[in-house]
């Protein structure tokens, strides 16, 4: 796999070409990846959301499916964001743009996600139990539910992102 992100601020997930996946750990067992004995396997159903973002039924919970196109993706946990890197010279300059593109966003419609605590964001094509050593990274999310909300942005001339934010409900 090509890393297009660097080494050092901020743990970045890729994927191998498809949908990236926010799963409840309490529910990772349930998650089967493009490995599915079904007809349409979870890796199938991922991809098949439109848009930015979907939500998908896994186990007794749901997981949040990170459409449109692949890209290194980390979560800013000051900002309860998640920042999708379509374009940009370097990691600094991107991250340092995620403040005023927070406040410049045009917001698609928010979902609603009820998540029972950590979820661990990986490539849809992994098995659940197998995206351990994988390109992964756990989000520390209070049990709750969550407004999620998407944008594209270009905050400069070659400075491409989506962002997507977790603001809890009360």
């Amino acid at each position: 796999m090509v890393r297009y992100a660097e080494p050092g601020t901020v743990e970045w997930v890729e994927s191998g070409g498809g949908p990236l996946v926010a799963v409840p750990e309490a529910v990772l067992p349930f998650w089967t990846g493009a490995d599915g004995e079904e007809t349409a396997s979870d890796y199938d159903r991922a991809c098949e959301v439109d848009g930015l973002l979907g939500l998908l039924p896994v186990g007794d919970a749901t997981a949040l499916v990170l459409g449109d196109e692949p890209a290194a993706t980390a979560f800013l946990p000051e900002h309860g964001t998640l920042v999708r890197w379509i374009a940009g010279d370097s990691e600094a300059e991107l991250l340092a743009s995620v403040p005023a593109a927070l406040h410049t966003a045009r917001w698609q419609p928010e979902v609603h996600w009820k998540v029972p605590g950590t979820v661990v964001l990986f490539d849809a094509a992994w098995p659940g139990t197998g995206s351990t050593g994988t390109d992964q990274v756990s989000l520390t999310l209070a049990a709750g539910r969550y407004a999620v909300r998407a944008a594209r942005v270009q905050p400069g001339p070659e400075t491409w992102l989506v962002l997507v934010q977790l603001r809890p409900l009360p």
